[in-house]
């Protein structure tokens, strides 16, 4: 089966699967070319109100295949900075649900998430110094946004991989689950997720990311969706709220 980026819809959730297993599901440059493109219709479709990214087996994502490299490292870092830039953009929920290797761009992939969830044998490195690869500025950021300048500067200047929990005391995952036990808690997650209000979490991303010229527009939309109406009388009559946004 040749490298892919593949994806299912259950009950408003898609999973987005990385599938390159031969090379722990490194990404090569069609994979990368997929990201975007994929991610606008998953964004697009009403259908989907979260997405899980995953890899294949018991790996996350190796990183970037490293013959795309040895070709045109240039290319192949702006082809993922495009794919982490994509993601990081979706306007719904995203989580990583991370087992075995998050190395390198898999790391980029999913620091991208508004969340991440690890098997206790995940393990995380940020790799470009054993490449001698100036990692890109936006990732840089979004890396120190996460885990703090300390941390950011150990995996950055060392390469080195850290285990889950350590990854949850910096900040990089937000949960840590034992060994067999990350695809329930994935999915009752997601269940959470898609039964709260999407006009929350869509204006709540924006927030977060920095936007400063959005409050009309979202203090607009809240008015108009009824969202906040119907989450107040579902609250008051003790059911679950219908949310139209």
């Amino acid at each position: 089966m040749e490298p892919q980026l593949s994806h299912t819809v259950t009950d408003g959730v898609a999973t987005v699967l990385i599938d390159h297993p031969a090379k722990r599901n490194a990404m090569t440059a069609d994979m990368w070319h997929q990201v975007p493109p994929l991610f606008a219709a998953l964004g697009a479709d009403p259908a989907v109100r979260a997405v899980v990214l995953t890899g294949a087996g018991d790996t996350f994502c190796a990183g970037a295949d490293i013959s795309t490299l040895r070709e045109s490292p240039g290319t192949a870092q702006d082809l993922a900075v495009r794919a982490e830039e994509a993601l990081a953009a979706f306007p719904k929920p995203t989580l990583a649900a991370v087992r075995g290797y998050c190395v390198g761009g898999g790391a980029q992939l999913a620091g991208a998430c508004d969340l991440r969830f690890a098997d206790e044998g995940a393990s995380f490195g940020v790799t470009p110094a054993k490449l001698g690869i100036v990692y890109p500025a936006s990732s840089t950021r979004r890396l120190v946004s996460l885990v703090g300048p300390a941390t950011a500067k150990y995996l950055l200047f060392s390469g080195e991989l850290i285990g889950a929990e350590r990854a949850l005391r910096t900040g990089l995952v937000d949960e840590v689950l034992p060994s067999g036990g990350l695809d329930k808690r994935v999915a009752e997650f997601t269940r959470i997720l898609v039964s709260r209000s999407l006009l929350t979490q869509a204006a709540a991303k924006e927030f977060a990311a920095g936007r400063t010229d959005r409050d009309a527009y979202w203090t607009e939309q809240a008015r108009g969706s009824g969202d906040t109406a119907e989450g107040v009388a579902a609250f008051l009559e003790r059911r679950q709220p219908r949310f139209t946004y």
